[in-house]
């Protein structure tokens, strides 16, 4: 065997060598993202995703969340998806009984060059009722109150500063909280894009919960603006 194999010369044991070094060192898995940091990725399609910043908002029903953001140039994307709480791989039937921790919550990947954060800030207070304390609109319970998590300390500045300015603007108490980001869980299929799957039953659900009009009596004409 040993005379079969050196019969192929030394460089052929070289080659040999080289090869089984290749197969036999494990590969490093790349690393993940750190969420609010910039980052070249890929998309669900595989293609290149770009620069990308990362914003986590909670304000009540994440279905009522979604069209806003979507409408605003520079957002990548929005997820529905739950955070803040406890329980690992939380389901909608875990979180809706109020005991995971968790917030139904939204989301966003932006193009930091395209749309600022602070932006996305803006429209966040515009798009809640922020004196609302344990619940939001008519959606009652923990899961469904306001909060702001944040990726990095740029992030909770900003979050600090808007918080108070507008509390001085409305005159009340804020009772959205602001809280460091953790692991986002995606929420089920079917609550993805809810409003645009289910558009008439989502009018219907938004409409009963007097969200619009609570929005309009808290902001005037500033509701849903950024």
């Amino acid at each position: 065997m040993t005379q079969s194999i050196f019969r192929f010369g030394v460089p052929f044991l070289v080659v040999l060598f080289a090869l089984w070094m290749f197969t036999a060192v494990p590969k490093e898995s790349p690393a993940t993202p750190s969420p609010g940091t910039l980052d070249q990725t890929r998309d669900s399609a595989g293609t290149p995703a770009g620069t990308y910043q990362l914003a986590t908002f909670a304000g009540g029903c994440f279905w009522c969340m979604e069209p806003a953001f979507d409408k605003v140039e520079g957002v990548l994307e929005t997820t529905a998806g739950y955070t803040g709480g406890r329980t690992k791989n939380p389901t909608y039937e875990q979180v809706k009984t109020g005991r995971t921790g968790h917030i139904e919550s939204m989301q966003i990947r932006f193009d930091p060059d395209r749309v600022s954060y602070e932006s996305l800030v803006s429209l966040f207070w515009h798009n809640v009722d922020p004196t609302q304390a344990n619940g939001q609109f008519c959606d009652k319970g923990n899961q469904y109150r306001t909060a702001i998590f944040t990726h990095d300390e740029t992030q909770e500045k900003v979050a600090q500063a808007t918080r108070t300015r507008v509390g001085e603007e409305l005159g009340k108490q804020i009772e959205t909280q602001i809280i460091k980001a953790e692991k986002f869980y995606p929420a089920e299929e079917y609550h993805q894009n809810y409003y645009k799957k289910n558009p008439t039953k989502y009018k219907f659900y938004r409409w009963k919960c007097g969200r619009d009009a609570r929005l309009d009596a808290v902001w005037g004409k500033m509701a849903r603006q950024l």
